[in-house]
């Protein structure tokens, strides 16, 4: 899909800030980017990683709406206050981390909204990196209403009991029973967080249950190979896994 596009068709999108309700109905800001094309328009949810509600992001939500998509990106780290995204994932840190089930109430808020938008067509997947891979994982299983999910590289999926937190009280793959969507995952065969070995307890488990899921791997790539601004972007693993992410959502939502 990349770079497929007609030179004489009209493009156009509109991407603000705006308000919606997250976890508790409290008033969650969000980044909201949509084509002004024709529609109807299949959405995601991008969750963000722990480097903040930041510019990548942003970015990504724009790229997905490059290809036709709405897409809501919700800013889970607002309780913590404002100011540069780095500073605000920090206090985030220190602080804990942003309990699962206030990630998930805000992940759900994004879905409902974009299920209630008159330009959409229904479906809605939902897609994270870094944290957010686990936080996909974790909503694929737990959030009704998605219609697929991609985790990218989401380190903390499997976890052993003393990994767990106050924040984070149950490791994502105990809830793999209840997973009832597709699931592509995208890893780097170099990371750290999530290991080789993680992965592959992870794939286990969804074979075992019969699950409706594809892994892709890379070698010569580690934690956050699309990331271009810094040193460990990988640019054939992450284009070709890139593509491998907008054919997923293409045969999913669309």
């Amino acid at each position: 899909m990349w770079n497929n596009i007609d030179t004489g068709a009209y493009e156009g999108m509109i991407a603000e800030t705006i308000t919606i309700k997250g976890y508790h109905d409290e008033p969650v800001r969000a980044y909201y980017s949509r084509p002004l094309g024709a529609g109807p328009h299949p959405g995601i949810v991008l969750i963000p990683h722990m480097p903040g509600w930041d510019e990548w992001q942003r970015e990504t939500a724009r790229r997905f709406t490059q290809h036709g998509y709405e897409v809501v990106c919700p800013d889970i780290y607002c309780r913590v206050g404002t100011g540069l995204p780095t500073e605000v994932a920090q206090a985030a840190r220190e602080a804990g981390g942003i309990p699962d089930d206030c990630v998930m109430g805000d992940t759900k808020g994004s879905l409902d909204f974009l299920k209630t938008q008159a330009t959409g067509n229904g479906k809605v997947g939902v897609i994270g990196m870094c944290s957010g891979g686990r936080h996909a994982f974790l909503a694929a299983c737990t959030v009704d209403g998605f219609d697929a999910a991609v985790d990218c590289w989401g380190g903390g999926v499997v976890a052993s009991p003393e990994q767990l937190t106050p924040a984070r009280p149950v490791a994502p793959i105990d809830y793999a029973e209840k997973l009832s969507i597709p699931l592509l995952g995208i890893f780097g065969n170099e990371d750290h967080s999530p290991t080789p070995e993680d992965v592959n307890k992870t794939e286990e488990i969804l074979k075992n249950l019969g699950k409706d899921y594809e892994f892709h791997r890379y070698d010569g790539a580690g934690h956050g190979f699309w990331y271009y601004d810094k040193p460990m972007y990988r640019q054939a693993q992450a284009m070709d896994s890139l593509e491998k992410v907008f054919d997923f959502f293409e045969k999913h939502l669309r």
